[in-house]
């Protein structure tokens, strides 16, 4: 009755199933996944943002597949003030409701059934159902670590076949919070070129920088054909208002527009209120930002603290983004070691496997999470390892 491409193994895993047993029996966990800013007791401007949903333009049906030329001028207007780039056309943008949906239309556009694309392991473990309900088949390329993340462009070599069609790149990576820096950009490129693909670069931490220093963004590329995704949920810490975008760049980009054009008319998922509100949800970013990096790098300064003074546990080197991850002895699988600490010491932490590390040994842990509760945490998780 259903199609192979839903055919999900749908029993919750352990420790999802572990943490549900916890909630029904009352326990009280110190959280350190939080993901969600909504959540993470910041300030926010709630007049201003509800105020601007509320424009009487939003009863007039105009369904531009683009999205509205307003909310396109906001989204370069972002890419001027944020990052320099003063030549960005809004009409390269194309809107849509998620990165996840522009990675399906993206993914719609280049290949076709059984086609391939490259992505980064470890990272977010969203593309595997995006990949499966497009019909499209993943490589990993891996990140290694030596002295701080990059890419194995061996590797990239070998995974490439004729059925490749593009090259996914996360910048900053989630969870490692790498960039992809000046040199690894020019072999990426070399790379795309060489074999005829695409880029297709999710920068939607690319604003959080920790050590304060701006990353050139990948959208207005001119040397490959590329598509750049971010969007409202992390740049302006409001994902539940759904605007994102691809901005298109690079060879051929005039024909994957207007392909991408067609797709987007087929939907037409964006909606009036938000598009009219964008320019001022866009705007409050640089508030709620400056909030949430405070945040991650009083954190970070609080892990490094605690992680001085004992030696079992380390933390890997991290450039951007809301994560941590933490390097602890591999005694048992991270599954396991996850479920022991969120029984043992009421802490939720997620297991590296999570998000494709090639061995056990590795934790992630939220730099958003509210002070107290995440020096708490922390504690209580390097108690485990000395006890």
């Amino acid at each position: 009755m259903f199609s192979d491409r839903t055919d999900w193994k749908l029993a919750l895993n352990r420790f999802t199933q572990a943490q549900r047993e916890a909630a029904l029996a009352g326990a009280e966990l110190l959280d350190l996944t939080v993901s969600n800013p909504t959540r993470a007791e910041l300030y926010y401007d709630t007049d201003l943002i509800l105020g601007s949903l509320a424009s009487p333009r939003s009863m007039d049906y105009d369904p531009q597949p683009k999205g509205l030329l307003s909310a396109r001028q906001a989204v370069a207007s972002y890419y001027r003030e944020e990052h320099e780039l003063y030549q960005l056309d809004p009409e390269d943008v194309i809107l849509t409701t998620s990165t996840s949906e522009g990675y399906s239309y993206v993914f719609r556009l280049l290949c076709n059934p059984g086609d391939e694309l490259l992505v980064p392991k470890p990272s977010y473990p969203l593309f595997d159902f995006l990949a499966e309900l497009q019909d499209v088949k993943l490589a990993p390329y891996p990140l290694i670590y030596d002295h701080g993340w990059q890419v194995d462009f061996p590797s990239l070599y070998k995974a490439v076949n004729h059925r490749t069609r593009g090259v996914v790149v996360v910048h900053p990576n989630n969870p490692t919070g790498s960039y992809a820096g000046e040199s690894e950009r020019a072999s990426l490129n070399a790379f795309c070129s060489e074999y005829n693909l695409s880029l297709i670069v999710d920068e939607v931490f690319l604003d959080y920088s920790l050590d304060g220093t701006r990353r050139p963004t990948f959208a207005g590329s001119e040397e490959t054909l590329t598509f750049t995704l971010s969007g409202l949920s992390k740049i302006s810490c409001l994902p539940q208002m759904k605007l994102s975008w691809i901005v298109a760049g690079g060879i051929r980009k005039q024909d994957a527009l207007d392909r991408l054009e067609v797709i987007a008319d087929t939907y037409l998922s964006v909606n009036a209120p938000i598009q009219w509100a964008a320019p001022t949800l866009l705007g409050q970013r640089k508030q709620v930002q400056s909030l949430l990096l405070d945040r991650a790098r009083m954190n970070l300064e609080e892990l490094d603290r605690q992680l001085s003074k004992q030696k079992p546990c380390t933390r890997l080197d991290v450039e951007g983004g809301w994560y941590a991850v933490l390097r602890v002895p591999a005694t048992q699988p991270d599954e396991e070691l996850a479920i022991s600490l969120m029984r043992e010491q009421g802490v939720l932490v997620h297991p590296g496997h999570f998000y494709d590390f090639a061995m056990d040994g590795y934790l992630v842990v939220s730099l958003i999470t509210p002070p107290v509760r995440f020096r708490q945490g922390i504690a209580r998780v390097l108690e485990h390892f000395e006890s």
